[in-house]
């Protein structure tokens, strides 16, 4: 959420930033955001004069009682109550508009930085780097979905997760699924350096979701348990990011950094039967996140050192992948400045997003409430709050399904998941 004081002392710098969007609803929202603070500050300022006017008229009364003039202090006890009730009116609609503002603030994304390129949609994204590890071509074998060879290696079987839970769940079997494990630990070994591991929930509030922005914009993508108040998550960034909501730290903790395995649920509301078949698109599927709580001046050099992980992580596997920076009309809600790491699967013939890398500047924590004090200094600051998808399993996967397909048909594990893989090198039919 942007810091309302930016709409009193920098509207325009923020129009031009959120105009970086070309979303015209955006501006709206802003607009109407602008309106409700106007009113809550007109009302707090007629409140504060209603209050000093009954102060008054409380010492004029007691002084006309002690005076035995009694009929004038009974008027002026009359006006007092009059303003009362004005003043009650008055907190009632404070009380809506402030409620109407913070609506709107809910639902304004984050500025831009100025950094980041201008741009209307995602072909407007620049590659930064790559193509890596591109061969010059493909082989023919390399040429053949996953989902065909997975199904012909008997290590995807999405027919009987269709069974047990619906449209567009996954289910890996034998190796394969020991893949899927193998490419999450090997994520978490590569960060344990620096990150602590966490074992969050997979359940969390209403509160939490809307901490990290999925609500209230994006609630029909995520799976609800109305009756407890309880959302599936989507990522582990959101439980992370909220793990100090409503806590104040001290300079000297910053960065904290966390990193957690789970599952992620996503209705994917608006996918409309794209990319259905594989791996490429589910309800539920496994990553590895990485997260930093940060002071602002932190914040640039911990969102290269997370691409820098994320992009080591791609790298180790050996899979062909390039680096893209989000342009301002693709950006998430929350986002201030993000990366792309996107792998090329051959036999989709398609470049797949396998991680994101992103800096959310002050906009989460204070929707979390998150705060830090500064050695020596009083008061409180935002915290800054970064997040990566350090892996994410089915695109992976699916990519080392295709670029290590064999001649025969068989798929050869990458070097460096083969001491998860129980000894195995390569996956064969059984």
């Amino acid at each position: 959420m942007i810091d309302v004081r930016l709409l009193r002392s920098d509207l325009a710098g923020v129009r031009e930033a959120l105009g970086r969007r070309g979303k015209s609803d955006v501006l709206v929202l802003l607009d109407e955001a602008v309106r409700h603070d106007g009113r809550s500050r007109e009302i707090t300022a007629e409140r504060d004069t209603i209050r000093a006017r009954v102060n008054e008229l409380s010492k004029q009364v007691g002084g006309l009682r002690r005076e035995g003039r009694t009929d004038e202090a009974e008027a002026l006890q009359a006006e007092s109550r009059v303003l009362g009730e004005k003043e009650t009116t008055l907190s009632a609609e404070a009380d809506t508009v402030q409620a109407a503002l913070r609506e709107c603030l809910l639902r304004i994304p984050n500025l831009p930085h100025p950094d980041a390129p201008s741009g209307a949609d995602d072909s407007e994204n620049p590659v930064i780097k790559g193509p890596v590890n591109m061969p010059s071509s493909f082989a023919d074998h390399q040429r053949v979905p996953h989902w065909e060879t997975a199904v012909a290696l008997g290590i995807l079987d999405n027919e009987r997760a269709t069974k047990i839970s619906g449209a567009m769940f996954t289910m890996q079997r034998g190796l394969g699924a020991t893949l899927a494990r193998a490419l999450c630990q090997y994520a978490l070994d590569m960060n344990a350096d620096a990150f602590e591991e966490i074992r969050p929930p997979s359940l969390v509030t209403s509160a939490t979701l809307t901490a990290t922005g999925q609500l209230p914009k994006f609630a029909d993508d995520a799976y609800a348990i109305e009756r407890d108040d309880l959302w599936a998550i989507p990522t582990a960034e959101v439980p992370l990011t909220s793990m100090y909501a409503g806590e104040v730290l001290d300079e000297t903790q910053l960065p904290v950094r966390f990193m957690a395995y789970s599952s992620c649920y996503r209705r994917e509301a608006g996918s409309a039967g794209r990319d259905t078949r594989g791996m490429l698109r589910a309800h539920e599927f496994d990553k590895v996140e990485i997260l930093a709580l940060s002071t602002p001046e932190q914040g640039p050099d911990l969102l290269v050192e997370l691409r820098d992980r994320a992009e080591r992580l791609i790298g180790g596997l050996g899979l062909p992948y390039r680096i893209i920076e989000i342009c301002t009309g693709d950006m998430g809600q929350s986002h201030h400045r993000s990366f792309d790491i996107e792998v090329y699967a051959p036999g989709c013939d398609n470049w797949l997003e396998v991680s994101s890398v992103s800096w959310f500047s002050d906009y989460q924590a204070r929707r979390a409430d998150i705060r830090f004090k500064r050695t020596g200094q009083k008061g409180t600051e935002v915290a800054n709050t970064l997040n990566g998808s350090a892996l994410a399993v089915p695109r992976v996967w699916a990519a080392i399904c295709e670029n290590f397909r064999q001649e025969d048909g068989s798929v050869r594990i990458p070097d460096v998941l083969r001491p998860y893989m129980r000894g195995a090198t390569e996956i064969r039919p059984k």
